[in-house]
């Protein structure tokens, strides 16, 4: 997939999930945290998992090493079960507009993740960027009028949590990120679903009214799972760190609904904070990276055309389509073009 391709693919995730926090926020106080996010995952599964089924009319399962299912099932409990939970009680804290915008605090904490752990490349306008949409976030979870609630101190905490677990999910989701999306999407959504639905029927929680079940899942649909598949794709050509900061615009999306369409006030702080954050995120989308380098040998499995980097023979006979999916070969090449930390190119500089 081009740049621009996955870059399109990262807002169209952005959007979705930006849109699905005020919409949250309307449902949260019709159930208990942990059943909302529950259900939000549960809609995200079923309905991926219909679509997979109607499209490929199989219950085949794409070929991931050991390695890979461990890296699916940390994202699953990082992203898919420990995540909602905390998001949705914030959100039972915190006004929607404010956790939107605190919500920009994963695109930092997954470029700090990728840089630090899993040696993505940054550079100074990727760190200064970071920085200043770190400083929106602090911004906004200072107390305001010097009055510091127990309530809304609890609410950014939680959400700040839901960031770092999104965080690591991210980064984990890079490592299998050839993979089949809607499988890796619409897996996550199922399990993740199950076990905070289960959980919350375990702590004496009742199922909630049917339309309100209905509206959950349809939510998680789109905000979760349809959102999900995008973000996978974009992971394919820019990064964990670079698609997470062209995720933070999502933020944004969800405080404009929750302002002009509940009407939610804003504070002089929150206004300095969305300054900051699109200083931050424009430094981002605008980046370039562009030098020699060096692809090692490689074997691997994922939807692609026949450009620079695939230049391939087929082992059986081909009718031309693209893109196409196969187990194929890449030789080593030294070359020099735009690029991103794709999975094509995963060295250091």
């Amino acid at each position: 997939m081009s740049p621009s391709r996955s870059a399109a693919a990262a807002l169209g995730a952005a959007l979705l999930f930006g849109a699905s926090t005020p919409f949250a926020k309307q449902l949260v106080g019709s159930m208990p945290p942990v059943l909302l996010a529950g259900l939000l995952y549960l809609g995200s599964g079923v309905g991926l998992w219909a679509f997979r089924i109607l499209r490929k009319r199989t219950l085949d399962v794409p070929h991931m090493t050991g390695r890979e299912w461990f890296w699916l099932f940390g994202a699953i409990i990082s992203g898919g079960i420990l995540g909602p939970v905390l998001l949705m009680l914030g959100l039972t804290y915190t006004s929607a507009s404010q956790a939107s915008l605190l919500l920009n605090l994963e695109a930092v904490l997954t470029a700090i993740l990728a840089w630090v752990v899993f040696r993505e490349n940054a550079n100074r306008r990727i760190v200064i960027g970071m920085f200043l949409i770190v400083a929106g976030g602090v911004l906004l979870a200072l107390p305001q009028n010097g009055i510091l609630t127990s309530g809304g101190t609890l609410g950014n905490l939680a959400v700040a949590g839901a960031c770092l677990c999104w965080a690591l999910d991210n980064n984990l989701t890079r490592k299998v990120s050839a993979t089949d999306a809607t499988f890796l999407a619409g897996t996550k959504g199922l399990v993740a679903g199950v076990t905070n639905t289960g959980i919350a029927f375990a702590l004496g929680y009742s199922p909630s009214a049917w339309p309100l079940t209905v509206e959950s899942m349809a939510v998680g649909l789109a905000g979760y799972g349809v959102s999900l598949v995008l973000f996978v794709l974009a992971l394919r050509g820019l990064g964990a760190a670079r698609t997470g900061a062209y995720f933070s615009t999502a933020p944004f999306v969800g405080a404009a609904i929750a302002i002009m369409g509940y009407g939610e006030s804003t504070s002089t702080a929150f206004w300095i904070a969305a300054m900051l954050m699109a200083a931050g995120v424009w430094l981002h989308l605008t980046e370039r990276h562009d030098h020699m380098h060096t692809h090692e040998p490689l074997h691997h499995n994922h939807s692609h055309v026949h450009d620079e980097h695939h230049q391939h023979r087929h082992a059986v006979p081909w009718d031309g389509t693209e893109p196409h999916t196969h187990l194929h070969q890449h030789e080593a090449i030294t070359h020099r073009h735009p690029h991103y930390p794709d999975i094509h190119h995963q060295h250091r500089r």
